[in-house]
């Protein structure tokens, strides 16, 4: 299981213009990773905290995504990224992490490509399972450090007590490029390209 944090940036419909307020917000979203029958490496969310209610309430009625909305924050400051949010509904499930950055990149590292190396999730849409794909240049990767944490959301997703270990893995990047595809059903070549891409971002 993962939690991940991270800034969306510079969102766009594809061919229109990036999108001036729904378009950049941050996000922390707890997921489970998967493959399936087609050998596609995807993600399964659990949950996605979000500050656009309109992101919200689009994901959940076309893809099937648990994104939640939430009250969140974002600060970087002495060489740390703290991110904060409270959900604002469903309980109010928090979390706060705090990590810093370390001038040390990843190379050659298996289970750094299994968690960043994904090309799409899997989720239920129309009460089908679906593959959502998506198209991105390999992570920058660089290790980091977690100062604090103090998380409800792995809880919320169903594994209480996992904030209290130490994590197996704690990483940081810049961002790449990624564009988003529509839901398949039909398998796909692992050769070929999984779909059209209508929407782009940076995260």
């Amino acid at each position: 299981m993962g939690l991940i944090a991270f800034e969306l940036s510079e969102f766009a419909i594809r061919p229109g213009p990036v999108l001036p307020f729904v378009g950049r917000f941050p996000e922390i979203n707890v997921r489970l990773y998967s493959v399936d029958e087609n050998g596609r490496r995807g993600v399964v969310f659990r949950s996605l905290e979000a500050t656009r209610v309109l992101t919200v309430i689009a994901a959940r009625a076309t893809l099937g995504v648990p994104y939640e909305w939430a009250r969140m924050s974002l600060q970087r400051s002495e060489g740390t990224v703290d991110y904060r949010s409270r959900r604002l509904v469903h309980g109010h499930p928090a979390s706060h992490l705090v990590v810093r950055p370390l001038d040390e990149p990843v190379t050659d590292d298996a289970l750094a490509d299994f968690l960043t190396a994904r090309w799409g999730m899997h989720s239920v849409v129309r009460r089908q399972t679906r593959f959502v794909p998506n198209e991105h240049e390999p992570w920058p990767l660089h290790r980091a450090h977690l100062v604090s944490i103090d998380d409800d959301l792995l809880a919320a997703g169903g594994i209480p007590g996992l904030a209290l270990d130490a994590p197996d893995s704690v990483l940081y990047s810049e961002g790449v490029r990624t564009r988003f595809g529509l839901p398949l059903r039909e398998a796909v070549s692992r050769r070929g390209t999984p779909g059209r891409a209508p929407g782009a971002g940076r995260s």
